[in-house]
């Protein structure tokens, strides 16, 4: 077989492992609708979790946020099945399950995380902890940091510090203290951490035509902070309003994209 035969066989299977991989990531989404469905819990945004530390970390699952909107316009959040406004949905095998709380999360992670041997493994596991616990901070408007990540091993125990910080839509960070055991082997995480929302869309596309100029600009400002964050909101004003209004929200759209918000 000819080198240029090998390499074309080998692309395709590297290409026929992505698309396979693909279409069962879209399978899961769906067993994650579905489920959502079957308990009532409508509106949600479903949104996949690809980070490649996330699958070294727990290479047998998918991963989605689930989060149900609080702005402009607060969704109920789901009163049954222990839902939270925010998620975080995993698949398995074809089971669907969640995490829905910090306590959650430390139960899923002391069942599922393998041994953790080696400072890459374990830097993939601390920064898939705060990964998952963003999300379930979530509210579609906050922008965390990259993980960062301190590997300080001993004889007998190692200790794995995470942090992340908001750098768009409020201020604040996580913290997180991951404990090994011999091995590699899970002893506790521990987290810390508070967040502050910064603006959120209430009415201010609304107003960009507004006839006080001071309330004008006010949600001019409001809206370049919140930058590419605000386009569902603009959109969903958008689609109702008279052609000024439209003209005006277009506007401010465009200088959110020049401001590479």
């Amino acid at each position: 077989m000819s080198w240029k035969a090998a390499y074309a066989m080998g692309l395709g299977a590297v290409l026929f492992g992505l698309w396979s991989a693909t279409i069962a990531k879209a399978d899961d989404q769906q067993l994650v609708e579905d489920y959502l469905k079957g308990r009532g819990a409508s509106g949600a945004v479903v949104r996949p979790i690809t980070d490649d530390y996330v699958g070294r970390t727990f290479p047998n699952f998918s991963f989605f946020g689930v989060i149900f909107r609080q702005y402009p316009v607060a969704m109920l959040c789901p009163q049954t099945q222990d839902l939270k406004c925010s998620n975080v949905f995993f698949v398995k095998d074809g089971q669907t399950d969640f995490v829905s709380t910090i306590p959650d999360l430390n139960f899923f992670f002391a069942a599922e995380l393998g041994q953790v041997p080696s400072k890459e493994a374990a830097t993939d596991a601390a920064s898939t902890w705060l990964r998952f616990s963003e999300e379930l901070k979530q509210d579609l408007f906050y922008t965390f940091s990259a993980p960062e990540i301190s590997y300080v091993p001993r004889e007998d125990i190692t200790r794995v510090r995470g942090h992340a910080a908001v750098i768009a839509g409020g201020e604040g960070h996580i913290e997180m203290l991951m404990t090994l055991g011999t091995a590699g082997s899970l002893v506790h995480i521990y987290e810390r951490g508070a967040l502050r929302p910064g603006v959120r869309p209430i009415c201010q596309a609304t107003k960009l035509l507004d006839r006080d100029p001071i309330v004008r600009r006010m949600a001019e400002q409001d809206l370049l902070v919140m930058g590419r964050a605000a386009k569902p909101y603009l959109d969903q004003v958008r689609a109702t309003a008279r052609r000024k209004l439209q003209q005006a929200i277009d506007r401010i759209w465009q200088r959110i994209l020049d401001k590479g918000r």
